[in-house]
């Protein structure tokens, strides 16, 4: 096999010394344009697994990265002034150039043919006579600009402005620090990767010094440590930074992290402020040509995997050149094993970033709760595997916060309105298509919500009621706009109450919109019925579906009145029927929904156009129905935080209405996203949608109910912990057990008031006993 490796990073050297070693009979050749110690940056960071599949892969190039490894363990955290540290972590660093060095070095060895300073033909060129076209050649990748059409990249650039620079001393920690520029504010990133000394006879196991006392910030005399200075691009601008070369910028950084940096320079390496791009690929292959590193998918820095990704993207490329009988089944076989693991890597790294994006709305939290924040943003570190490290770290922020001693944070009590909610569960809204065909809720929604009544949580809310029979989704759908359906829902409403005291009960009302008149989720969803469609309604005569769904009447003003009036009169029979919270739904394209994006709103009067126009409808009837609803009682409202679509509603506006809500009285927001228009592409994964609701409560300083794929009681304490959320909804884990909050409690070891068993399940608290697992210790043991 001939190879033809474009890029001599540390993902194509590494590619190439694997594959020359599994088969030295291959003629690889590595093709970079800069000089052999020409790098961007500094020190890299790689985990343990990474090392962990280098040491299996190679063991000449493990040991040889070993002996430089510096490792620790700590993260200090500056916060006006103050330095709080986290234990327990570890990582392991070194310098850039003697990454490169070492796998330069073992390229060599291996027979691959390095061709420095040398610009490599197009790989469509290459693949004419070499077997396979490695493309390593970085985030502005010109093999996949050149294929744009077969790779379908998507590329994001983002808001921050960051700088690498190097001080010539070691941190005693990864350190973030974040300071006050008089034009906002800007953070430090920093962490030591080389030695404080070289070592004539270097141990095989790594080093770590101890940490200097007590002066702070600690670090060592030589060594080097890694510095990126980031900033939002107008604070960058603001300070000027945009007409500075990079010695003024490395002066101007130096002199505001004077204290951490002991007042001595940052060192620059062609260092340049670089706004972050985002690479993602619809396909990494084309013929015998395949992507590898951030040529292929790239992943913010915070969190320190671009590197890893490369070398792991290597290793995974010359395993499945190994096993499988052609190169196509070998490049399906390695997109087909990263992607996920890549995928996974960039929904964290894009939490971190936006995370640091909007580092200004956090600064005001109390310092332990701050850096608790901080060391939780990407949700891969949890409330729960913080205290396997750090456990007097997580205790102390516990106890900032208010949290009683031996009580996990989603057992406190919160307070809406003249509501107080024992704990911070909720049973998410959803729809069961299980009324009668009249709208009436029967025995299903009885057994249904007075299970999860009884499951602990805070507050369960009832699916979408719908507050005309031509505003339902499907026949199936519930309704209260009828005086059965009122009596209905109040032999619901008496059972939990008198069965599960201390748990609320909530009502979600709204309206389909364009999306009703279809048939049940599993027989279909969003399509029509096969008979007995009704019209649909919505602010526009757009269909949701073109040729699928039926097209909209587009609501006259008039006519919005009645539906306004529809609404008041199902929320005064909410009230009736004894419900202690009533939700407005705004979100997920049903018909206030689609009032709010411009996707959906093409209306030329005073109910469209501009965002205060797109408001104004939804607010009206909020007004309306906060009139009718009893003034003690917490009224919510759930939005669409994104529409997940080019042009529709965005995280700035989603700000936006939730003030405008909350101005209006509105008690708290249910933050969700997407399903208002069928093109969306959402960034699935876990807790997916928290950091819209993150956003909101933290920048308008209202309460939110996060709600997306948030799947543990882990989640839920990181969540409330952080103060990211007050309430976390949760859907599908409650359908998979409807005690899923007395089981977080039991798994938990509490056993207090947040989640107190319901008198006939108490022996039913400690899980039960299973089978032997341990056989009988020996009686005597002779030596």
């Amino acid at each position: 096999m001939k190879v033809a490796v474009l890029g001599g990073g540390p993902g194509g050297l590494y590619a190439a010394a694997l594959l020359k070693r599994l088969d030295p009979a291959r003629e690889i050749t590595v093709w970079e344009r800069n000089a052999p110690d020409d790098t961007f940056g500094f020190g890299v960071v790689l985990s343990d697994e990474t090392l962990g599949g280098i040491e299996h892969a190679d063991p000449v190039v493990y040991r040889a990265l070993q002996a430089e490894f510096v490792r620790w363990d700590d993260i200090d955290i500056v916060h006006r002034g103050r330095t709080l540290t986290s234990g327990g972590h570890g990582f392991a660093a070194l310098g850039r150039r003697r990454l490169l060095a070492v796998l330069h070095e073992r390229c060599r060895a291996l027979g691959v043919r390095l061709r420095f300073c040398t610009e490599a033909p197009p790989a469509a060129h290459l693949a004419r006579d070499h077997d396979l076209v490695i493309a390593a050649d970085g985030v502005h990748s010109t093999t996949r600009t050149a294929h744009a059409d077969v790779f379908r990249p998507r590329l994001t650039t983002h808001r921050c402005r960051y700088i690498w620079l190097s001080a010539d001393f070691a941190l005693d920690a990864f350190r973030f620090e974040i300071a006050d520029t008089g034009h906002g504010i800007a953070q430090l990133h920093a962490y030591p990767y080389a030695h404080p000394s070289p070592d004539p006879h270097p141990s095989t196991t790594p080093q770590r010094p101890p940490r200097p006392s007590p002066a702070r910030p600690g670090g060592s005399d030589g060594g080097a440590s890694t510095v990126i200075v980031e900033m939002r691009e107008e604070v960058w601008r603001a300070n000027g930074l945009d007409s500075s070369d990079e010695h003024a910028s490395a002066a101007w950084c130096a002199e505001l992290f004077a204290d951490t940096l002991r007042g001595r320079p940052l060192r620059t390496n062609n260092s340049t402020w670089i706004a972050f791009r985002t690479v993602v690929n619809e396909r990494w292959s084309h013929g015998r040509i395949v992507l590898l590193g951030d040529a292929a998918h790239t992943a913010h820095f915070s969190i320190g995997s671009g590197t890893k990704l490369a070398v792991e993207d290597a290793l995974a490329l010359a395993a499945c050149l190994r096993e499988q009988p052609t190169l196509p089944d070998a490049l399906a076989a390695y997109e087909d094993e990263r992607r996920p693991v890549v995928a996974s890597t960039q929904r964290a790294a894009r939490a971190s970033l936006a995370w640091f994006e909007d580092l200004a709305t956090y600064t005001a939290q109390p310092p332990h709760q701050f850096a608790f924040n901080l060391l939780t943003r990407s949700r891969r570190v949890t409330h729960d595997n913080l205290r396997l490290r750090d456990a007097d770290f997580t205790d102390t922020v516990a106890r900032e916060a208010g949290v009683p001693d031996g009580t996990p944070p989603m057992f406190t009590p919160f307070r809406l309105r003249g509501l107080t909610l024992r704990n911070r569960v909720v049973v998410s809204p959803m729809d069961m298509y299980s009324a009668d065909g009249d709208g009436t809720p029967g025995d299903f929604h009885l057994v249904h919500l007075g299970a999860r009544a009884l499951g602990g949580a805070g507050l369960v809310m009832t699916e979408m009621v719908c507050v005309s029979p031509e505003g339902r989704i499907t026949p199936a759908c519930s309704g209260l706009y009828a005086p059965e359906h009122e009596r209905a829902w109040r032999r619901v409403t008496d059972f939990v109450h008198a069965q599960a005291p201390g748990t609320a009960l909530g009502v979600q009302l709204g309206h389909s919109g364009r999306k009703g008149s279809t048939r049940r989720m599993w027989e279909g969803i969003d399509q029509p019925l096969p008979e007995g469609n009704w019209p649909v309604v919505a602010p526009s005569a757009l269909p949701y579906r073109p040729d699928v769904n039926q097209i909209p009447h587009a609501l006259s003003a008039v006519e919005l009145a009645a539906v306004r009036e529809q609404f008041t009169r199902s929320a005064a029979a909410a009230a009736r029927a004894g419900f202690d919270l009533l939700e407005l739904h705004c979100a997920h394209g049903y018909l206030l929904s689609g009032f709010l994006s411009p996707l959906t709103n093409r209306r030329t009067d005073a109910y469209g156009g501009s965002l205060a126009g797109r408001l104004r409808f939804p607010l009206e009837v909020f007004d309306a129905v906060r009139e009718q609803w009893p003034a003690d009682r917490p009224m919510t409202v759930r939005i669409s935080a994104t529409d997940w679509a080019e042009g529709g509603t965005t995280p700035d506006d989603a700000v936006a209405i939730a003030a405008a809500f909350a101005e209006h009285g509105a008690d708290a927001i249910d933050v969700s996203t997407g399903q208002v228009v069928p093109h969306e592409r959402p960034d699935f994964g876990r807790s997916y949608q928290t950091p819209f609701a993150d956003r909101i409560r933290n920048t308008l300083g209202i309460p939110v109910i996060a709600v997306g794929a948030i799947s543990s009681w882990d989640d839920v304490n990181s969540l409330i912990l952080a103060g990211r959320a007050d309430l976390c909804a949760l859907a599908r884990p409650h359908l998979y057990d409807p005690h899923w909050t007395l089981h977080a409690a039991a798994e938990q070891g509490y056993t207090g008031p947040g989640a107190p068993w319901p008198l006939p399940y108490q022996a039913g608290s400690r899980t039960p006993p299973t089978g032997r697992t341990d056989a009988p210790k020996p009686r005597l043991t002779l030596h």
